[in-house]
């Protein structure tokens, strides 16, 4: 029972960071289209460089700490907060933006990709709680 627990915590922690992984890549990849997107959604400009260097800090060099089980619950917490932010500037005030103008299919994909968004921050806060598990680097300290 014990060996199955460690191996679902360690594919749980896989497939949680995987998306934050895959996506800080992609951002490392394409910093000059991020940062489009970004200045696009309303982000000032005079921030557009420092957050998109603290996202991709966030998502690749936190996901991967995860991914391997390195202070895994201090670098989930850590997402979880840099999230909260994420979350709202990104897809609660475009969900409002796209209510207030009748766009029911924007207003249902930024829904989605905000509910999405709290059941991966559910997700931080599980390993933030009970650690990586023992087939981590640190043995989920």
């Amino acid at each position: 029972m014990e060996g199955s627990r460690n191996l679902t915590v360690l594919a749980g922690r896989f497939l949680l960071a995987l998306i934050f992984v895959v996506s800080g890549f992609g951002k490392l990849t394409s910093i000059s289209g991020t940062a489009a997107f970004m200045a696009h959604s309303g982000m000032p400009q005079g921030l557009v460089y420092p957050a998109l260097i603290v996202t991709i800090l966030v998502e690749l060099g936190l996901g991967l700490l995860v991914v391997i089980g390195y202070k895994a619950r201090i670098a989930a917490f850590l997402m979880f907060l840099w999230f909260i932010p994420v979350t709202i500037m990104f897809h609660f005030l475009p969900y409002r933006e796209a209510v207030a103008t009748g766009d029911k299919m924007g207003a249902m994909m930024q829904q989605i990709n905000f509910m999405k968004n709290i059941s991966i921050m559910g997700g931080l806060l599980l390993i933030t709680g009970f650690g990586s598990g023992s087939l981590s680097v640190d043995g989920g300290k």
